[in-house]
This record gives C-alpha cells, structure tokens and sequence, in this order.
C-alpha cells in the first residue's frame, strides 16, 4: 500500500498480513506524518518523517512487539520484525583499525546487556559485520536490499541490514560504520529471558554537519577525567561529533598558570588525554577559551591588571599592550592540544567595554565598530595557526550593523536560550553578510534546582529547525552553571535532545523523544522514568524552582511575596515532584540492570529539591498560624493543652522548625553524593556551606523557640511573632 504526499512515497510492502484491518491504525499514523514532512525521499521503502516518530513494524501491526524508538530517529527506516540473540560475533572484513575500535565498542554494549560475545570465528547465534561501502560484500548486499550510498551519505551516513542471524552496517567512512554501530545498540529489546534485535533496514545521515555540546567549566563544578570521558561515550553513541569545554581560567597554560586554580582546571596532559579519547569516538573536542569578556577570574589578577576595561573586571580592552601576545600564547598551546579545524574564542557579553579605558573610543566610534576591530585583531593575530574562528553572536543583537566588519571566514554562533516565534532574526545578519553559522540553543539548567525541560524541548526544536532552513552548518547545544550548582547528570534529557535535532531533518517532536528516553538512556523499558520526567515537567510550571527559591529565607520579606504568588499552586506541584520521587525508587528497586544510576539519582535529588521548596513555604504558612493562634489562647487555661501543641509544631522533636533543618541535612548530604560522582571536590564547599548556614538558621529558630515555649510554661506569656523574626499569618487559609 502506498501514501503519496508532497512528493514523498511511502510504502507499507514488507508488512507480513492478509487482514486490512491490521493497517488501520498505522496507516492512519502515517499519513497525518506525511502531512507534516518536510524532508522526503523518493527513494525508500519506508520514509520516517523527522518531526516525529512515525513506527511500523511486523510486531507492531500484528501486536506482538513494543514499538521501535530511536534516538536519533533514523531518516529512512523498515523495520520488518524481531529475532532472539544470546551469543554474538562481531567482525571486520576489511581491517580498517577505526572500525576495529567500533568493533570493540559494540561487543562492550552488547556483553553489558547480558549477550555473550563470542569471537569472531566462533559460533554464535548473530554474526555482525562492519564492512565499508566500496567493499564487494556492501555492494552485494546493497544491490540485493535496493539501497545506495547519497552524496549526503558520504561522511557520516550509514546503511543498516538486519536479518535472520546477521546484521551488516556498511558506511562510506569509519564515522558512519561506527553510527551504524551505535544504533544497532538501541534495536535491542529486551524480551525476558532472551534479548531480541529488530530486523529490516535502516538508512540514515545528519541533517547538520556539526552536532555539539558547549560544558561550563568555569563557573563551579569541575568533572573528573574519568567523567569526562564518559561524557564523550554517551555523547557518541548520541550521534554528536563534537564537545567544547567552556574555559575562562580552568584551563592550565604552561606560560601563564597563575590563574588556573589547583584542583579544578585541566592540565596539559589530561588535555592531550581527552583530546585522544575523543577522536576515538569521532568527537572532535573544541574547547572554548573566553579572549574578550567573561575573563573576571583572569583579570583580578594583579599581573593582567593592566589588560582590563575596568580595574579588575572582565573584559580585556582593545589596544591595551600585551593582550594579543596573551591571546596568542593561550591560543597556540590550544591549537598543539587539540587537532581540528576550528578554535572558539568566546567573546559574548562584553559589557564593560566602553566604560573604562575605552570608553573614550567608544563614545567616538560607537560600540559595534570598537568591538568588531577588536574581535578582527584576534583573527589576525591567531591566523598563523590555520584555524577557523567560532565567536558568539550576540553582536548581531546588539549593533548589527558590526556584523559587515568581521571577518568573513569566521563562525558565528548566535546564542537563544528561550522560546521565539522565530529565530530567523538572530542567524540572518550573519547569513547576509556571507559568515557561516552555527546555531546555540540552551538545555535551560542554568540557576534552577532540576533543567526546565519543557522549555529546553521548545527552545532546541525551534532554534534548530531555523539554522537548519537557514543553512546553518552547526548546533552547539550548551549548558551553563551560571551560581555554581550545576550538575551535568541532570542535564542529560535536554542535551540528547539537541544531538537529536542536530542529526534529524526539520524540527524535531518534543514528546516523541520524551516517550523514548527511559529506554535510549537508561535501558528502562517501564516507561516510569519517562513518566517521572513529566511529572517534574508539570511541577516546574506550577511554582519558581530556581535555586534562589530554594535557598530563600520564608520568613523574609522577599519570602512572603514569594509565597504569595506560589500558595495555591505548591499542593499540586509537590504532588507531581513526590509522584517523580516514587517513581524513580520503584524503577530503582525492581531493575538492577538500569544504566546511568548516577544520572537517575541526580534526577531524584532535583524531584526532592523541587518538593522541599514547596514544603519550605508550606511550613512557614503553618507556623505563623500557629503561633498566632496560641498567641490568642496563651492565658485561657481551657485550651492550655492546645496551646502547648500549637507550640511544639512550631519547635519540638516533630516540629516544623526541625522539619527544615532536616530537609537541608538530608538534601545536602544527596547532593554531595551526587556532585562527588561526576566532579573534582574543589568549589563543592561553597556550595555546602550554603546548606550549612541553612541548618544552622532552623536549628537556632528552633531553640529561640523553645526557649519562648518555656517561657510560657511558667509566664503563659508570649511575645510578638516579630520578635523571633516570624512573620505574620497568611490572611489566605
């Protein structure tokens, strides 16, 4: 059966049923996907839309298999039915050494999800074979499959042929064989006490030429080497080709290593070691080194005194002598360090430029001109290096007429971290005047106790989707620790999202991914996970989880106006965090084989977090009541007993004050646990202490309060609530 739309034809042929009725429901599926296609293929046997995830399969349509969800959701798929594998052998006809690495890296998967590898001459009940396009087994099996290699396909493209005890993955280079490798380890499934891989075929290739990830590691938290590596894993078998390491002063330099703090920056060596690991996994690591603004942590330093807009600020000023030899020096040990193409020189927010040494030039010249000369003498002074420059692109917003003056062989990166009904004003300066451009959308994790999920599925899909129309040859997906408390385990869901958009064709679905990312992430085939990140979804639209929430003293005066505006909703959104919380521990409890433990409990601690800041405000509303209700029954010896009781649940072994202390003390202790599994220890004291100070503030209110209790045991007097700071009950009950 056929389906005919825009020019895309997608066929239904290979769907094993006698009955109509068995292709009601799919063929309805698909054709309202078809109405959304924008890319299409007049070439395959089964065309998957890109803005959803549109799933056919033999077991689907005779409801005997779960459905097939991919992350990133192949551009052309057929999947034909499923075929039960315990042992595996996984071979490389052509010797290539990178495909051997592949190799390597699919036998680990597969061993990690209970199937036996076998070597390659060994019996098994799968052979797997990883062959190149142009050798005389891929083209055989092209022919046979009516499949071809596109021109798009040439880089990272790939060709799956999954049959009845072989599985064949032909790519055009070793990134493609090794993506081809990477899905094969999401056909798994899981059926029981035999593990099952799907069969049909599959052909796939990137939407966008670069798919990246931008990491603060300035601002905080440091994570181990070992981390990082593991961050290049998950990133790889995502799809995505590049990571860049945000640096403003936590990277050494050999000339310069004042301003690297001991503990928390990297050295020349783990450099080089990252740098090695990456290119293993096809991911080209591009760190980030800050050359204009956002370099505070440089400039207080007395020694760079003379380079700064403003005296120990965070801009170097143009025309000051000495910066560009610093520039250069940093620049060329980066350029040594990392192989590749490209350097990324920073260069967003200069705020301060023109209101200090040149504020006179500025004020003459105006600000664009200024800072596009400046950003024009690094290229120049970084040109004998052979690289590109990636620079942010806020200019463009800023003084776009800057944009015609810089150099055109340069990369913008315009920078978007909210919902726009289009995005096409912040890429076409760049576009216009001949700059290639990538585009940054932003995982929303910045200064909130867990991302904002909802917000970071519309800002990437939507940002995304206008570079791709636009001609933007890159994503750089980024996530930032703006006050120092962000952990990049809980930031997975967003940034596998962006390497999703990047690899996917026009705009990618938002919901769709979501429903896929317990199994693709951590092999949970509950769907629980999945519904406890949108349980935290709703309940960050219901009330303010920002860290400064958090940490916000109820009893202030910019606690009870927060209060106000959040009482009616906090019941609700409590209930969506606990129901996340339960959730988590179930799956926790009833599945050993889970993957990314520590991700899931740094979910777990951002749904407990959530709920603690509800039942902060909580608490606070029910011990101002109180007090002022035992404050009109303090002399009547009727209700002595209800008095005392209305007490004790302010202060007490069960009181509220306690209740507080408590909840800091626990969190705190998950959250050491949690910064400790990705990060080096130094900075976590400064944020410790935050909660130390906390628990010091309840355990102090609860002993002022006792001591009132006592005082009113003897006296049956009490003071004005004013006097331990409580502020006075919500006229709301």
């Amino acid at each position: 059966m056929g389906c005919e739309h825009y020019g895309c034809i997608m066929t239904l042929g290979m769907i094993n049923t006698t009955s109509n009725d068995h292709f009601k429901d799919p063929i309805k599926i698909m054709c309202a996907e078809i109405r959304r296609c924008t890319t299409v293929s007049t070439h395959v046997k089964f065309c998957l839309g890109l803005s959803s995830f549109c799933l056919f399969s033999v077991g689907v349509a005779l409801g005997k298999a779960p459905e097939l969800t991919l992350t990133p959701q192949p551009r052309e798929m057929h999947a034909a039915g499923m075929m039960g594998v315990s042992s595996v052998s996984v071979s490389v006809p052509g010797g290539d050494a990178e495909d051997f690495f592949a190799a390597q890296n699919l036998s680990r998967a597969m061993a990690e999800e209970g199937i036996a590898v076998s070597p390659a001459v060994g019996a098994a009940d799968l052979r797997v074979v990883l062959l190149r396009e142009d050798s005389t087994q891929a083209q055989k099996l092209l022919k046979e499959e009516k499949l071809s290699f596109e021109e798009g396909m040439q880089d990272e493209g790939y060709v799956l042929v999954s049959r009845n005890g072989t599985v064949a993955i032909i790519g055009g280079t070793a990134a493609g064989v090794f993506y081809g490798a990477q899905t094969l380890k999401q056909l798994i499934d899981d059926g029981g006490s035999t593990k099952r891989i799907w069969t049909g075929t599959i052909r796939d290739w990137p939407a966008m030429k670069y798919r990246g990830v931008d990491d603060d590691l300035s601002r905080g938290p440091f994570p181990t080497l070992a981390f990082q590596k593991h961050q290049l894993e998950v990133l790889a078998a995502y799809k995505v080709n590049l990571y860049s390491p945000y640096f403003e002063h936590t990277l050494q330099y050999s000339s310069d290593p004042l301003a690297a703090p001991p503990g928390s920056s990297l050295t020349r060596a783990e450099a080089q070691e990252l740098a090695a690991f990456g290119r293993s996994l096809h991911v080209m690591v591009v760190p980030e080194q800050e050359a204009f603004g956002h370099l505070h942590h440089m400039l207080k330093y007395e020694k760079y005194s003379n380079l700064a807009e403003t005296p120990h600020g965070h801009v170097i000023a143009p025309g000051q002598p000495g910066s560009q030899q610093l520039i250069q020096s940093w620049f060329s040990q980066i350029a040594e360090d990392f192989p590749g193409p490209f350097l990324h020189v920073g260069a967003d927010e200069t705020f301060e430029l023109g209101t200090g040494r040149t504020k006179a030039e500025v004020d003459k010249r105006g600000l664009g001109p200024v800072y596009a000369d400046f950003l024009t003498t690094i290229h120049e002074t970084l040109s004998p290096l052979h690289r590109r420059l990636l620079f942010w692109g806020d200019v463009a917003e800023s003084d776009p007429s800057a944009v015609e003056h810089l150099p055109k062989d340069m990369i913008a990166i315009p920078w978007i971290y909210w919902h726009k009904d289009s995005y096409d004003k912040d890429i076409l300066p760049f576009k216009n005047a001949g700059i290639e451009t990538w585009v940054a959308p932003g995982d929303a994790n910045w200064k909130v106790v867990y991302p904002l999920g909802k917000a970071a599925l519309d800002n990437i899909s939507g940002f995304v989707e206008a570079g791709q129309r636009l001609g933007s040859t890159g994503v750089l997906n980024t996530v930032w620790n703006d006050d120092g408390e962000g952990l990049f385990n809980q930031d997975w869901f967003g940034v596998l999202f962006g390497a999703a958009a990047g690899w996917q064709s026009g705009r990618s679905d938002g919901t769709a991914y979501q429903a896929a990312f317990g199994r693709t992430f951590y092999g949970d085939r509950t769907g629980q996970i999945d519904e406890a990140q949108r349980e935290l979804m709703m309940a960050e639209e219901l009330i303010d989880v920002s860290d400064d929430a958090f940490w916000l003293d109820p009893w202030s005066k910019a606690g009870q106006m927060k209060a106000a505006k959040m009482r009616e909703k906090i019941p609700a959104a409590r209930l969506h965090a606990e129901n996340a919380i339960e959730l988590i521990e179930t799956v926790r409890a009833t599945d050993s084989s889970l993957h990314e433990v520590a991700a899931l409990q740094a979910m777990e601690l951002g749904a407990r977090r959530i709920d603690f800041i509800g039942m902060k405000f909580q608490l606070s509303d029910e011990m101002s009541r109180a007090y002022a209700k035992a404050s009109a029954l303090k002399n009547d010896k009727r209700h002595e007993t209800e008095t005392r009781e209305l007490l004790y649940s302010i202060s007490s072994m069960n009181g509220r004050c306690q209740d507080l202390r408590d909840g800091y003390s626990m969190l705190k202790g998950l959250y050491r646990e949690s910064w400790l599994a990705e990060n080096r220890p130094y900075w976590l004291d400064n944020v410790l202490v935050r909660y130390d100070l906390q628990i010091q503030q309840w355990q102090r209110r609860g002993d002022e309060v006792n001591t009132l209790i006592d005082e009113w045991q003897s006296t049956k007097t009490l003071p004005p609530a004013a006097r331990i700071g409580l502020p006075p009950a919500p006229l709301k009950q």
